[in-house]
């Protein structure tokens, strides 16, 4: 029984990290063409430079074949969280910035926004199957998960940090796809770092 149990989990995690790295490829060429429309539309230069975006953690990480399954599971949870509320108030800024004479920007915006959730929502199924406790789960029923609302900024500042929310979101759905190809990998399944076993 216990084995028949251990098959059924590993085969539901192979489908949900197959499903997962589908929409991980999707969600970044959407990403880099919305990056090409958001530029064009909010007068911005392709080449400028932002900050670093506050409450998303950098998709560039050291030592990345020493984490374990877990480690990769939650650190792409918590940047993808942040995604959701950081594409959310985009989205509400679009809005007032321009109503409805950029609809074609805002569907767009949008249209992220429900694969962030999604794939949010995979990585949350992931996690359940590794038998781990998903954080800030109980906070989510009462109230929206993520970072808190940032200070009001200028336009043209919200600009900026909006490029810099896309641009950081298309480099985590490349590390994305690559953490959920690890972990579909059998070793993975324990939890070891697989990096100690074989590259990646």
């Amino acid at each position: 029984m216990a084995a028949a149990d251990s098959h059924s989990s590993a085969l539901r995690r192979r489908d949900l990290c197959s499903r997962a790295i589908r929409l991980a490829g999707k969600m970044r060429a959407d990403v880099v063409d919305l990056l090409d429309t958001y530029v064009e539309r909010q007068g911005l230069d392709a080449s400028a430079s932002v900050a670093a975006v506050e409450g998303v953690p950098l998709a560039a990480v050291e030592r990345w074949d020493e984490q374990t399954s877990t480690q990769r599971l939650l650190e792409n949870l918590a940047a993808y969280r942040a995604f959701r509320a950081l594409l959310a108030q985009m989205l509400e800024e679009q809005r007032e910035q321009l109503g409805e004479a950029d609809a074609g920007l805002g569907r767009a915006l949008a249209a992220v926004l429900l694969q962030v959730s999604a794939f949010t929502y995979h990585l949350e199924e992931l996690l359940r199957l590794e038998s781990r406790g998903i954080p800030g789960e109980e906070e989510e029923e009462e109230e929206e998960d993520g970072p808190p609302p940032p200070p009001r900024l200028s336009i043209f500042e919200q600009k900026l940090r909006g490029l810099g929310v896309l641009r950081e979101l298309a480099q985590w759905a490349v590390r994305s796809a690559r953490d959920l190809r690890q972990l579909a990998k059998p070793s993975a399944a324990s939890g070891t770092a697989p990096g100690l076993a074989e590259s990646p």
